[in-house]
């Protein structure tokens, strides 16, 4: 086998490879391994609701804290994120009706 053939096939090879991988990885699993239980109440800033899927069979909340920008994983079924949640839906419907 000449050494341009050679080359040639691993193009080839390479080529699938490259195409296959239109979504990242990470999204492809579950984003929260740990669940925070403790309120944090006023340190919450937007709230994410990340519904089950085939990657998860977990629907995932995760919010991020005002005073830094990280994010963390809330446990839904805690009472406090519940409410955190029902008041989050109750402020977004209100603004639909109003406009």
């Amino acid at each position: 086998m000449s050494t341009i053939t050679a080359v040639a096939l691993l193009v080839l090879m390479a080529i699938p490879e490259g195409f296959s991988q239109g979504i990242p990885r990470e999204i492809l699993r579950c984003q929260c391994i740990n669940k925070e239980r403790t309120p944090i109440g006023r340190y919450i800033g937007p709230v994410e609701v990340i519904p089950a899927s085939s990657h998860c069979k977990d629907t995932e909340i995760i919010a991020t804290y005002r005073i830094d920008g990280t994010k963390v994983c809330l446990d839904p079924d805690a009472l406090w994120v519940q409410k955190v949640l029902k008041k989050i839906y109750h402020q977004s419907s209100s603004r639909h009706v109003a406009e």
